[in-house]
C-alpha cells in the first residue's frame, strides 16, 4: 500500500492527544454528551462477554445511520437467526434508540476512541466475524485495526457530502488506503459512487439509498388518536428534527401564520430531545410531550421524546424537515414524512441529502424556503389548497420509491462476506 502522510500525521496526533482523552470525555459527560456510566467503553473495556457463535459488527455515527444498521440487523437475522450483532455508535441519542428497539441477539456499545490501544482492546474482546461501516464513519485506526485483525469489512450506503468528497480528493492516498480495506462498498448516490470508485481504483456498487428502503417510522395508534382528539380542527404543522437556532425561525414563521390562523398549532420535535426545556422557554412555557403535558389551547407543543416522530409526521399535514435552515447544518432524511403523507418543506441547506432533496424539488414533491416569511407562506399554501398538498405528497412518494431493492441486494452481499464456516451454517437446511 502507498504511504499516506495524512494517516501518519493522524496516528502521531492521536498518540500525542491520548493522555487527554479522559479529561475530554469527562467534560462531555458533564455536558450530557456522553454516558458517564459507560465511559470505559470508549477505551475498549466492557463488562459483558462476547456472545457465542458468529458475530456481525455494525458501526454507525448517530441516529440516522443507526436506523440503517438496525434495518440491516433485522434483515440479516431473518436470513440466519443464529447470528448475533454488535452495534457501535457515538451518541447517546443513538444508544437510546437502539435500546428502545431492543432487537434480539443485538447489543450496543459506544464506539472506542480512535486510538490504537482502545481499538486493539475492542477487537480483542469482541472478535467480530464481519464489520459493516454505515455511510461515512471512516475512522482510520478502527478500519486499519480491523483489517489487521483479519475482520472482513464492508462499507454500505456510502454517502458523502460535496465538502467531504473534496477533503478525500485532497487526501487521495489516505482515502485510497482506507477504502481499499473494504471487500464491498455500496454507494447511496451517484456522486459518492464516482468518487469512491476513483479513490479505490475499481467500481463501487450504486444500489441506492438504504433509507429509501426503510419502512415508514412507527406510529403509536393510541397516541395519535389522543393527540388528534385534543387538536381537533386546528391548523397544524410540524418542525421536525430542529437544531439550536432553527426553533426561533420556526416560531417566527408561526407568529406570522397566527395573524390569519389564530388557532394554529406548531409542534416542534427537536433533533436532540434534551433541548426540550430550552424550546419550551422560547415558546413561552410551551407544554412538553416528555412531561405528558396536555396541549390545551397552547400555540406551541414540544415533542421532546425519542421514537415518536413517526406519529407526529402522520398527524401533521405539513412538515418542515429541519437541519436545513442554517448554513452550518446539512439536512435530514426527507423519506419519513413523504411515506407518512406530510407535505415537505425544507430550508436551503441540505448538503447531506442533496440528491434526495433535489429529486423531490424537481418533481414538485418538496418546497424550499429561505426564511421565516417563506416558511409561513409555504405552510399556509398547503393548508389552504388541499389538492395541491396531495399532489406534492404523491410526487414525493413516487420520487422516493426508486431504489427500494437496495436493502435486499445489500443484505445478500453482506451474507456472502461472512467467513466460510459461518456461511455454511447459514446455508444449512433447517
Amino acid at each position: 500500500m502507498s504511504f499516506s502522510p495524512v494517516l501518519a500525521a493522524y496516528g502521531a496526533a492521536t498518540a500525542l492527544l491520548g493522555p487527554f482523552a479522559s479529561i475530554w470525555l469527562t467534560l462531555r459527560a458533564n455536558n450530557g454528551r456522553e454516558d458517564s456510566a459507560r465511559l470505559q467503553e470508549r477505551f475498549g473495556r466492557y463488562l459483558s462477554a462476547r456472545p457465542t457463535g458468529p458475530l456481525v459488527w455494525l458501526h454507525a455515527a448517530s441516529v440516522g445511520e443507526s436506523g440503517v444498521a438496525l434495518q440491516l440487523i433485522e434483515a440479516m437475522s431473518a436470513r440466519d437467526p443464529a447470528l448475533s450483532f454488535l452495534i457501535t455508535t457515538g451518541t447517546r441519542t443513538s444508544a437510546e434508540m437502539v435500546a428502545k428497539r431492543n432487537l434480539p441477539r443485538t447489543r450496543h456499545v459506544f464506539a472506542p476512541l480512535d486510538r490504537r490501544d482502545a481499538v486493539r482492546r475492542f477487537l480483542r474482546h469482541w472478535r467480530p466475524d464481519l464489520g459493516v461501516f454505515v455511510e461515512s464513519e471512516l475512522w482510520p485506526h478502527l478500519i486499519l485495526g480491523a483489517e489487521a485483525a483479519g475482520v472482513g469489512l464492508a462499507l454500505v450506503n456510502a454517502r458523502m457530502s460535496p465538502g467531504t468528497l473534496r477533503r478525500w480528493r485532497a487526501w487521495h492516498a489516505a482515502g485510497a488506503r482506507l477504502l481499499r480495506t473494504f471487500a464491498f462498498v455500496s454507494a447511496a448516490d451517484q456522486r459518492t459512487a464516482e468518487a469512491v470508485a476513483h479513490l479505490r481504483g475499481e467500481p463501487a456498487a450504486m444500489l441506492g439509498n438504504l433509507k429509501l428502503a426503510a419502512p415508514p417510522p412507527r406510529i403509536d395508534p393510541g397516541l395519535r388518536a389522543s393527540l388528534a382528539a385534543e387538536i381537533g380542527q386546528r391548523p397544524l404543522w410540524l418542525a421536525a428534527s430542529t437544531h439550536a437556532g432553527e426553533d426561533e425561525i420556526a416560531l417566527a414563521a408561526h407568529a406570522r401564520l397566527r395573524l390569519n390562523h389564530p388557532r394554529a398549532l406548531l409542534i416542534i420535535a427537536p433533533r436532540h430531545p434534551e433541548r426540550g426545556v430550552a424550546i419550551a422557554a422560547l415558546g413561552g412555557g410551551a407544554p412538553r410531550r416528555s412531561l405528558a403535558d396536555k396541549i390545551g389551547d397552547a400555540s406551541v407543543f414540544v415533542a421532546d421524546t425519542m421514537g415518536e416522530l413517526g406519529t407526529f409526521y402522520d398527524l401533521a399535514p405539513v412538515a418542515l424537515v429541519a437541519g436545513s435552515l442554517l448554513p452550518h447544518l446539512k439536512g435530514h432524511n426527507p423519506s419519513e414524512p413523504a411515506k407518512l403523507g406530510a407535505a415537505i418543506v425544507t430550508g436551503p441547506y441540505y448538503e447531506s441529502f442533496e440528491d434526495l432533496f433535489q429529486s423531490l424539488i424537481n418533481a414538485d414533491g418538496a418546497v424550499k424556503v429561505s426564511n421565516d416569511g417563506d416558511l409561513a407562506l409555504a405552510v399556509s399554501r398547503f393548508w389552504e389548497d388541499a389538492p395541491a398538498r396531495q399532489r406534492y405528497v404523491e410526487a414525493a412518494r413516487a420520487a422516493l420509491a426508486k431504489g427500494a431493492n437496495a436493502l435486499e441486494e445489500t443484505v445478500a452481499r453482506l451474507m456472502g462476506l461472512l467467513p466460510a464456516p459461518v456461511r455454511s451454517q447459514t446455508d444449512a437446511p433447517a
